[in-house]
């Protein structure tokens, strides 16, 4: 797939892969100085960098986590929602020449063949968190219904940006493997329900809860309404759209920034409603304005907040991971990557952040893969760590702004077209501010 790229930001990014794969590159490296186009492409680049050193060379899978600063040889355990990231890091990869199509072919080839041979699954339902070397299942993890997603979206995006190819055909038997009715009718137990359960175990069968309310699950359902033996249509409107009021805006469910973020880095919702009137990129952009004054409400008592300070995120904590977000709960940890890959819908905002971590805390949040996944000032803390699918989102999301490539893939594949259209998703002509929903 062709890709037309800015000239300058192209001449940038292989500045930034010098600097990225040189001597000692290694080790936490502050370039004094960057500008605006500069940084992000380091962003991207080291984002990238974690893709393809943590991808295992035998199973093709991707580590969940790794250490950014200091030692990094502690994490064996992979997921499948970062191996989904890393096969939609691939085009990018190509497209800016950070490495050769071959190198980017093979390494899909990789992981593709031993996901669709070898990877256990349960009707095409794969688990959340993995052995890196061999794909066994680690922690008594779920069958996950969305990181199943993740991993799907990473496949048709490798598999369409190399369309005509084994990797078409491998993510294409991918999809069409996912007993979509299935989760959705607790194995046939429940027939009539129209939500998706969250996951099963061989222990103790289908998880209690199911995708039934706004977050991170949009991409989920337009994934099973295109699929060829698809949801029902009704599953699109039976979750709740759940709206939450702050500082003047709507938003739907507010909570963690990355719910607002993680399905638009693959769709592109602007300018489009659904069959009930919703604009979900008008609720994640007030989410993200949401999420930053809700950190400037509170930064008379955090040290940690300011204008360009926030992005409250599921992310690493000073106390273990915990599911940030706005309004609440907080303590005063930030995610890098949850405020720049609000670069979607607010990019001043996102950019004004990355430059003033970078500014302020290089020395200690800067490392091999970008930053880290959180810090906390009011605790003198400072993840050592980043995760994989934080990463990815930011990736992602700098990309679909520069060039939508991430979009443009998803959307080429027959499926969505089939999705969108079966969630009545139309284009809307309307003047500014557009509504969060229109009756």
């Amino acid at each position: 797939m062709s890709v037309r790229l800015n000239k300058s930001f192209l001449i940038l990014s292989i500045l930034a892969c010098c600097l990225l794969f040189a001597p000692g590159s290694s080790q936490a490296q502050r370039q004094p100085g960057l500008t605006q186009p500069q940084l992000l492409a380091q962003v991207q680049y080291r984002a990238f960098r974690f893709f393809w050193e943590k991808t295992s060379s035998t199973t093709g899978l991707t580590n969940d986590r790794a250490s950014n600063i200091g030692p990094d040889d502690k994490y064996n355990v992979a997921s499948i929602a970062s191996t989904g990231y890393a096969l939609s890091s691939l085009p990018v990869a190509v497209a800016h020449g950070w490495v050769s199509n071959n190198a980017a072919y093979r390494r899909a080839i990789l992981t593709l063949r031993f996901v669709n041979s070898k990877l256990p699954n349960v009707h095409g339902w794969y688990y959340h968190f993995i052995d890196k070397s061999t794909g066994v299942r680690v922690w008594k993890s779920e069958l996950s219904s969305i990181d199943t997603a993740l991993l799907l979206e990473g496949a048709v995006s490798a598999g369409q940006f190399w369309r005509g190819t084994e990797a078409e055909r491998l993510s294409n038997a991918l999809y069409d493997r996912i007993d979509w009715n299935w989760m959705r009718t607790n194995g046939g137990t429940k027939p009539d329900k129209l939500v998706l359960a969250m996951g099963w175990k061989p222990e103790s069968g289908f998880l209690t809860n199911n995708w039934d309310r706004y977050c991170e699950l949009m991409s989920l359902y337009l994934l099973g309404l295109g699929a060829k033996s698809p949801l029902p249509a009704a599953s699109w409107t039976a979750w709740e759209r759940n709206v939450v009021e702050y500082g003047g805006r709507s938003t739907l469910a507010g909570g963690p920034i990355f719910m607002h973020q993680m399905a638009h880095g693959y769709y592109n919702f602007k300018g489009k409603r659904d069959s009930l009137g919703w604009d979900y990129w008008v609720s994640s952009r007030e989410a993200m304005e949401i999420n930053r004054q809700f950190c400037l409400d509170h930064s008379p008592t955090r040290k940690t907040y300011g204008p360009n300070l926030w992005g409250l995120n599921a992310s690493d904590g000073p106390d273990g991971y915990s599911a940030f977000g706005a309004p609440g709960p907080e303590d005063g940890t930030v995610s890098p990557t949850g405020a720049i890959a609000a670069i979607l819908f607010r990019p001043e905002r996102a950019i004004d952040s990355a430059q003033e971590m970078y500014a302020r805390f290089s020395e200690r949040l800067w490392g091999r893969y970008g930053f880290s996944d959180a810090f906390n000032l009011d605790r003198d803390w400072f993840d050592p760590d980043v995760i994989g699918i934080d990463l990815g989102m930011a990736l992602i999301a700098i990309e679909d702004v520069h060039s939508g490539l991430s979009w443009k893939l998803l959307a080429s594949h027959p499926a969505t077209v089939r999705a969108l259209s079966r969630a009545g998703f139309h284009f809307t002509l309307e003047q500014e501010p557009r509504p969060l929903q229109l009756h």
